[in-house]
């Protein structure tokens, strides 16, 4: 356990105590197209923060014309560029799967003072 705990340590990275659930994120993500590399925006409220260490991953929820979409990013990949906290909410759950009935205002977080 000591050999994977030592071999996945460089890797983790130690600036993401600020994604917690119920905030409103905006994730830039490397995408390689071709020899060409552009970052991309994905921005929505993180709704599930699942397992540990260096396999660590977020869900983050967004409406897109309508739609619900979601995304599952692993927090420690090389491909995310940063994340940006864009509001912190305040919730009283570890998941908030229930966000996905929801539509309008009823879908919203409240925002943490």
């Amino acid at each position: 356990m000591d050999l994977l705990r030592a071999v996945a340590q460089p890797h983790i990275k130690t600036d993401l105590d600020e994604v917690r659930i119920g905030s409103t994120v905006r994730v830039h993500i490397k995408i390689k197209e071709g020899t060409r590399e552009r970052i991309q925006v994905f921005e929505g409220t993180v709704i599930a923060r699942q397992h540990g260490g260096i396999s660590e991953t977020i869900t983050v929820r967004r409406l897109s014309h309508g739609v619900g979409v979601e995304k599952v990013f692993p927090l420690h990949s090389p491909l995310i560029a940063k994340f940006e906290t864009i509001r912190k909410g305040r919730v009283r759950r570890a998941k908030l799967y229930y966000l996905r009935g929801r539509k309008g205002k009823r879908a919203k977080v409240k925002e943490d003072i």
